[in-house]
């Protein structure tokens, strides 16, 4: 990735102060402090994958704040993956601390305080995910943040190693494949996330959370399945179908709603793609579960404001 911002080549007595002017102030909204003056480093590469972003923060000995005031003047929601390079970097976040270290990650979300504690030189990788992105496939950020994910476990290992290699090469990575693979790496995050929600003892909002996260990855598991249905789907959950539609609740949707959310967003991305402008609209559409071509374009209108083939058009034609 290439870098953006670094103190190299800026007299000493600069350093500290646009690293907090330029980093902290207008790249990510935070507020920093550093003992180190004149002896203080520090770099910053970004790359853009998708929705996602890529970025490399090298730097020295620092305490990082995300206090209330700085989350009352963001206008956008993020949720950030971090994951240890070189040094031992601490984040606290909704009651708890946790260190990273090399070959570990942890996520903290910039809509609650926050802060970062680096005691000597570090290096990490962060992936900078729409807040959005993540709550499509879990419930809330609070029972994760400010925890170790290390590589004792296999599913948060591939989901280190995957984000990783990806941001190593997110600067060569382009259109549908970047959009791709930075869903993959989010799917793997939240796998991750969940498994060690189900390992844990947890309180009734958080095995809420856990819930919901299960229901929606069955919903994703099962969406080219023209027969899946709510009863089914409480079924193959163990719960009730009323239950089903209560956690959905939480986000203002339904079953049925989100499954053709799920689906119209899957078709309208398919359609988007040069990759598959050899296959037939109502290919792409039967592939994620419609089996009513008729009914399919009418809620695809309604919700991109244009016919299926009319959107590939004005996506292919550029």
């Amino acid at each position: 990735m290439p870098i953006q911002f670094t103190t190299d080549g800026v007299p000493g007595s600069r350093r500290l102060t646009l690293w907090q002017d330029i980093v902290c102030d207008v790249y990510v909204q935070l507020d920093c402090k550093s003992d180190l003056g004149s002896a203080f480093r520090g770099s910053v590469t970004r790359a853009g994958l998708g929705r996602t972003t890529c970025s490399e923060v090298s730097s020295q000995r620092q305490h990082v704040f995300r206090t209330p005031s700085r989350i009352a003047r963001a206008h956008e929601e993020f949720v950030l993956i971090a994951l240890g390079k070189h040094g031992v970097g601490a984040v606290v976040q909704d009651g708890r601390e946790t260190l990273i270290h090399p070959g570990e990650f942890a996520i903290y979300d910039t809509t609650r305080p926050y802060e970062l504690h680096f005691h000597d030189a570090f290096a990490q990788t962060i992936l900078q995910v729409p807040r959005d992105m993540l709550l499509r496939r879990l419930a809330g950020t609070e029972p994760l943040t400010a925890i170790a994910f290390g590589s004792d476990r296999p599913l948060q290992k591939i989901a280190h190693d995957f984000v990783y290699q990806l941001c190593q090469s997110a600067e060569q990575i382009e259109g549908e494949h970047a959009v791709r693979l930075s869903e993959q790496a989010v799917d793997l995050v939240a796998m991750a996330l969940s498994e060690r929600l189900d390992g844990q003892p947890l309180p009734s909002s958080t095995h809420r959370s856990a819930m919901l996260y299960r229901l929606k990855a069955h919903i994703r598991a099962h969406l080219a399945d023209p027969e899946l249905s709510l009863a089914a789907t409480a079924t193959a959950l163990g719960i009730s179908a009323r239950y089903v539609n209560d956690l959905l609740s939480d986000e203002k949707t339904s079953f049925q709603r989100y499954v053709l959310s799920e689906r119209l967003g899957h078709c309208q991305r398919d359609l988007s793609s040069p990759m598959l402008a050899h296959r037939h609209v109502s290919e792409i559409a039967f592939a994620w579960g419609f089996n009513d071509l008729s009914h399919f374009g009418r809620v695809f209108r309604e919700q991109y404001g244009q016919s299926p083939r009319d959107w590939r058009h004005s996506k292919l034609s550029h």
